[in-house]
């Protein structure tokens, strides 16, 4: 691969492969792409521990296992003269294990779709939209968006149980992100938030509200000649303290979790994504390890 190529391949490499979670860890979710171009996303995610989905859930010593499945489609955008893209997910999991609810013990084996998401992000700063042959030529130097992301209540969920794969609500999540180049390396920063709906039919007929939860993510990202990148992430989340019926709950969580991010192109059309996170600081919520793996096909654009 010469090195223009490999400059291209990395460049488009750039989308993420995320299950839209607050505890996600995203590098390069900024990054510019050239317009017209679309990248379909398959992926695996396994984890283990904690619960993935609502770790607000009080729930404690859980030995839960989650094999997820994902379906992605990401389509780049011209929005007035800015790059801007607009991804749909589609997940579906299966959970199996034990954990304590309130001190009895409790175990739970289901599969379903989980709550599909939508997202729509802009660079505001320092990534133009480009053609294909615009974009060979393009060095990234600051770039500044942002990306408004949304949760539709449509996964699995059943009532009469407090685990589920969907949780019942709307979320929104409105994020900041910058991204400053130096050479092959690059920090990337993110603020977000995430505004949650209340769940009218939660466990035992309550209904259920949260608060927001407040996240930080900071990435440093190396690209090599090849098309190859790496990353290492941290992300810091605090807040979702939770109210049932009126009762204010002694939940506020505070999660502090490190990741690495490993991308392997294979050929213009094809590319490997290799990712795991681990919890290194939980005050309350759940811990988890997660491992996966993504397949990513880009077309259009003249690609």
């Amino acid at each position: 691969m010469t090195t223009r190529n490999g400059h291209l391949a990395a460049l488009l490499l750039a989308l993420p492969a995320s299950h839209a979670h607050a505890q996600d860890i995203e590098p390069r979710t900024y990054a510019n792409a050239p317009m017209g171009v679309n990248f379909l996303v398959a992926g695996y995610l396994y984890t283990e521990g904690g619960l993935l989905f609502d770790p607000s859930l009080p729930l404690t010593d859980a030995n839960l296992e989650i094999q997820s499945g994902l379906l992605a489609y990401v389509r780049a955008l011209d929005v007035g003269g800015r790059s801007a893209k607009l991804d749909v997910l589609l997940p579906y999991a299966s959970l199996a294990g034990d954990a304590l609810h309130l001190g009895t013990p409790v175990s739970r084996e289901v599969s379903g779709p989980g709550d599909p998401r939508l997202r729509f992000s802009i660079n505001f700063h320092g990534a133009p939209a480009l053609s294909l042959r615009e974009f060979a030529g393009y060095r990234q130097d600051l770039i500044a968006g942002a990306s408004l992301q949304m949760s539709l209540p449509l996964g699995q969920y059943d009532p009469d149980k407090l685990v589920n794969i969907g949780t019942n609500r709307w979320f929104i999540k409105p994020e900041l992100g910058v991204s400053k180049a130096w050479g092959r390396w690059t920090l990337e920063l993110t603020t977000a938030a995430t505004f949650f709906g209340d769940n009218d039919d939660f466990f035992g007929g309550k209904r259920r509200e949260q608060d927001p939860v407040y996240s930080f993510q900071g990435h440093l990202v190396h690209a090599f000649p090849s098309g190859v990148w790496a990353a290492l992430s941290g992300t810091y989340l605090t807040g979702g303290r939770t109210t049932l019926d009126g009762v204010r709950g002694d939940d506020l969580q505070e999660t502090t979790r490190f990741g690495a991010t490993l991308a392997l192109p294979v050929d213009r059309h094809h590319s490997i994504k290799l990712h795991a996170s681990s919890g290194v600081s939980i005050r309350t919520g759940t811990d988890f390890d997660a491992y996966g793996i993504a397949w990513q096909y880009r077309w259009g654009g003249g690609l």
